[in-house]
């Protein structure tokens, strides 16, 4: 994606504007930025969830929409959450959510 993302229109729902993709099952994915770091949409369907892995590098999630949940905590709508490198958690979304999420290096399911 080479369009400029600005931040006020983004989180007023602008984002519901741009296309998702299969990424594992019940999660759909937009990929913003390619690579390592990797900038991306996660939508998650109703009831799914990501199984447990490890943080090989930082990832940062932006709770836009919706809830989601891991051994840690429950975050909503404006909750800024990171999970540093060696963090280990599973991530489920019962209500369905979408995320803005940055990864610096790929997860490893366990």
């Amino acid at each position: 994606m080479t369009e400029t993302l600005h931040l006020d229109d983004f989180l007023q729902g602008g984002w519901r504007r741009y296309e998702f993709e299969y990424f594992r099952e019940g999660v759909e994915i937009c990929r913003l930025v390619r690579g390592e770091p990797e900038l991306a949409l996660l939508r998650y369907a109703p009831g799914a969830s990501v199984p447990k892995h490890l943080h090989m590098g930082l990832e940062t999630i932006l709770v836009l929409e919706g809830s989601q949940s891991d051994e840690f905590g429950h975050y909503g709508p404006g909750a800024l959450v990171t999970n540093p490198q060696g963090t280990v958690h599973s991530v489920s979304s019962p209500e369905g959510c979408v995320v803005l999420i940055q990864w610096t290096k790929p997860v490893k399911i366990l």
